[in-house]
């Protein structure tokens, strides 16, 4: 028998299930290493659409986990020596958690947890997770590599569009029952001409320039491998080596890529200083991808036009995160890989990769990050060790 410990975010406010608003969603696949991904010959215990991603929701595991033997223990209480999870952690086989609201297994955490032998992200983003401690306790790290890129890129074209047509203002400003016109433009602009760097061109970053190419902007993108001419030329992309020397000329500035030591703050004051005055800056890859205070700075200065994040550090932030005042911001809890559409994939995906480990299958090579003590799998071309 192995324990499972799931660390989700809270069930809504006013109760579970929350009154569903579709009877049905379409039923997207999604692509691992150029094909489809596999599906999880157990049943899911749930139906797509469903809220899985909350304490309630369990991701749909239980049923599957109990019908063999197997127990399952969800908590959403991740913070904290006395914490649920800091708790249950030395009796867990398993962790399953989400990067929305991230059971962070720390160095210390991982020394804890003597019987811990895998740990799932459910979606994609491990950085939650010590890959160092990780690779060097033997723990198999794996995430759903795939399955909720395209929701973010969705979020990432959201956020453009709003930054730039001044829609967040404009919107509370019909709220509040005004009719204040030359506000609401006094900060909008189209994006047509303007010029989109893509900083990181995996699923996420090509979803969000796929999409915006039809609203004529000119394309560019920086990655640490370059993608092959037939697709630049296919999208007009523009491949910047250097990440400063392309933020220099952009108009929008998008951050989708991993957090690892050598990307930490890779957008900071000086990088902000050399941008031209009035950039947008757009960040769905991790919070700690800039440096914080220099944001809020650029963004009261005016240097940054706006700023909108779906990421922030530590998740859930403090309250008093001035992420959440500063002016011109377009920050969300980080929700743009967990739409319902989304968890049907990642909560497919979860018990996949959970299958194939209890029952000694073999997981998909390109879910793993880390397995026998190294980087694998899709880790290998996406994280670095210290």
């Amino acid at each position: 028998m192995a324990t499972i410990l799931c660390v989700l975010y809270p069930d809504p406010q006013a109760g579970y299930p929350p009154p569903a608003v579709r009877d049905s969603i379409p039923d997207v696949p999604w692509q691992v290493g150029g094909e489809d991904a596999p599906k999880p010959e157990a049943p899911l215990g749930f139906t797509p659409g469903e809220l899985v991603g909350s304490v309630s929701g369990e991701l749909g595991l239980r049923d599957y986990l109990e019908n063999n033997g197997h127990e399952l223990l969800v908590t959403s209480d991740k913070d904290g020596e006395d914490s649920a999870f800091e708790r249950l952690l030395p009796k867990a086989d398993v962790v399953i958690s989400q990067p929305f609201w991230p059971g962070y297994l720390t160095k210390e955490r991982i020394a804890k947890a003597k019987k811990l032998k895998l740990a799932i992200t459910a979606g994609i983003g491990s950085d939650h997770v010590d890959l160092d401690a990780a690779a060097e306790a033997d723990i198999t790290v794996a995430e759903v590599t795939g399955s909720n890129s395209e929701s973010v890129a969705e979020h990432v074209v959201m956020m453009t569009l709003a930054l730039v047509r001044n829609y967040l203002p404009s919107h509370a400003i019909a709220q509040a029952g005004g009719w204040n016109i030359a506000d609401c433009v006094s900060r909008a602009y189209d994006v047509k001409g303007m010029s989109f760097g893509a900083v990181g061109g995996g699923a996420i970053g090509m979803g969000a320039l796929r999409r915006l190419q039809p609203f004529g902007l000119d394309l560019h993108y920086s990655k640490r491998h370059r993608l092959d001419e037939e697709t630049e030329k296919e999208l007009d992309l523009s491949y910047h080596e250097d990440i400063g020397e392309m933020a220099k000329e952009m108009d929008i500035l998008s951050l989708q890529i991993p957090l690892y030591p050598a990307t930490r703050h890779i957008i900071d004051a000086d990088m902000l200083s050399s941008m031209k005055r009035g950039t947008y800056l757009i960040n769905c890859g991790r919070g700690e991808l800039v440096d914080p205070d220099a944001v809020v700075e650029a963004v009261h200065s005016g240097q940054l036009a706006g700023y909108a994040g779906d990421v922030w550090n530590p998740q859930p932030p403090s309250a008093e995160d001035p992420w959440r005042t500063m002016p011109f911001n377009g920050m969300t809890p980080h929700v743009s890989g967990t739409t319902l559409s989304a968890q049907a994939r990642y909560a497919a995906g979860a018990l996949d990769i959970l299958q194939r480990f209890l029952e000694g299958t073999g997981i998909e090579e390109d879910y793993l990050i880390i397995d026998g003590g190294d980087l694998a799998g899709t880790g290998s071309s996406t994280y670095q060790l210290s």
